[in-house]
């Protein structure tokens, strides 16, 4: 099948969450599988900086869009992967240092960035079928993508749509004010369309539009049919018949410690001997004290209050305290939670690390040297460094909710099951409790074998790819 992959975000090259490398890991899986895959993307100026080739098309996209004509110059290019890749230059909405927005505040002008590149898109599906090579489906990743289910619609363009929801919580939300700028009319404006409470809501409308909606992980389809965690959106998705939950894998071929090449020494299920000397190297880096008995626990991922980073610091003081362990925090966001980390730091007596910005090399080495991930997420649709943890045998600690119900089973008592540690709600003293948990089960015999328990695990797109597989190709019967 002919498969165009609309997204925002491309690992290495254009990195802002877990989108970027599930944008790279499944086109690779589903090329793999036998499919044909196009990745459309704007055209960032980390493509330039990463010294990928692409070439000019002579002949601009060229389309109206809110009385306005846009002319979208097309490079064509392939990924190491083989996968194609179609970047769209729309003058003046791309080229800027950030993909949604900079210091905490988003782009003024994102409802038009984004409609016209998913405008941009539906034209090159239409410009595909008139060609004579037609996608056999469009798949579109969350609210920047999810406008071009309705423009296809408006084009005639006959392929069917799938729009996979990554995070429900951003949607795309805008004032009224912007309907003429992208194609709409006060007609578009009501329950049955693009407004949700008195706003412009992309995700909703792509949601209506698309023929089949996923999301990242089977619990998270269920918890986002709920008043609880559908923010404000259950209602709208309760309207479609079934929301396909695919829990997202793991890349091995980037996340693996038995062949990555930024770690210092590799190692694996079979044999973790190296592991220790990754730890040993991560402490000497940190300028932790060289103690392989001292456990350390890691916490990767976006500063803010989604992913629990306040749980995190409310904890560090006891932590401290009631063991010997090392901390080590990745990650950016929130400029109040940021300031508060940095103070931890400077209080923790020489045993908690704050990396503001890691690059990814560094994200490899934390993983490998670590012993204990922690991911006290308030909700996760699927979340990949507790897959990246279980591979690298930092065995993750994790609120039971969404995608990590679903990749992490509760250890009992004796180690003698599970793959990592679960507690029940977000809670300071519940996350606190289970680290407990984790370093008394560090310091026991039986720890070894829980570790490479974890590591064993089979986390790769293969699943999951033949998952969306099957979709698609159930999708395009239904089409006739």
């Amino acid at each position: 099948m002919e498969i165009l992959f609309a997204t925002t975000e491309l690992a290495p090259f254009v990195k802002v969450g877990g989108l970027a490398d599930v944008s790279a890991a499944l086109p690779k899986t589903l090329k793999a599988l036998g499919h044909k895959v196009t990745i459309v993307m704007p055209r960032y100026p980390a493509f330039e900086e990463s010294g990928l080739l692409l070439a000019r098309r002579l002949t601009p996209l060229k389309f109206d869009l809110g009385g306005k004509t846009h002319a979208i110059t097309v490079f064509d290019g392939r990924l190491p992967s083989q996968v194609d890749l179609i970047v769209l230059e729309a003058p003046g909405l791309f080229d800027r240092a950030e993909v949604y927005g900079e210091g905490g505040e988003d782009y003024p002008d994102n409802a038009l960035r984004f409609a016209v590149f998913s405008r941009a898109v539906a034209a090159i599906a239409e410009q595909r079928a008139a060609a004579g090579q037609p996608a056999d489906v469009v798949h579109l990743n969350d609210w920047p993508t999810a406008l071009a289910a309705k423009y296809m619609k408006e084009l005639g363009v006959n392929a069917p749509s799938v729009l996979t929801l990554h995070n429900v919580a951003h949607q795309g939300i805008f004032p009224k004010s912007v309907l003429s700028s992208i194609g709409f009319t006060a007609n578009d404006f009501g329950e049955g369309g693009i407004e949700l409470h008195g706003s412009v809501n992309f995700l909703k409308q792509g949601i209506l539009s698309a023929d089949v909606v996923t999301t990242v992980s089977a619990s998270y389809a269920r918890e986002i049919q709920t008043e609880a965690g559908g923010c404000k959106l259950d209602g709208v998705l309760r309207t479609k018949p079934r929301i396909l939950g695919i829990v997202n894998g793991v890349d091995y071929g980037v996340w693996n410690p038995s062949t990555d090449s930024a770690i210092v020494a590799r190692y694996d299920a079979e044999d973790t001997t190296n592991k220790a000397r990754c730890k040993g190297a991560l402490q000497r880096e940190l300028g932790f004290p060289a103690e392989e008995r001292a456990p350390v626990l890691a916490c990767v991922g976006r500063v803010v209050h989604q992913k629990g980073s306040d749980l995190v610091l409310e904890i560090l003081s006891r932590v401290l305290r009631a063991s010997d362990a090392q901390v080590v925090l990745v990650g950016d966001g929130d400029a109040a939670l940021v300031a508060k980390l940095e103070a931890a730091v400077e209080k923790g007596r020489g045993r908690i690390a704050f990396l503001r910005g890691a690059p990814e090399a560094q994200v490899h080495r934390v993983f490998a040297g670590a012993d204990v991930t922690l991911v006290p997420s308030r909700f996760e649709p699927c979340g990949l460094v507790q897959l990246y943890a279980q591979r690298y045998g930092a065995v993750p600690v994790a609120h039971a909710t969404g995608g990590l119900i679903d990749t992490i089973v509760d250890c009992d008592a004796r180690l003698g099951t599970g793959t990592g540690f679960l507690f029940e709600s977000p809670t300071a003293d519940l996350l606190y409790a289970t680290v407990q948990r984790a370093i008394a089960a560090f310091a026991s015999d039986r720890w070894p074998v829980l570790r490479r328990r974890v590591m064993r695990l089979d986390r790769g797109w293969e699943r999951a790819g033949r998952q969306y597989d099957q979709m698609y190709r159930t999708l395009v019967a239904a089409r006739g």
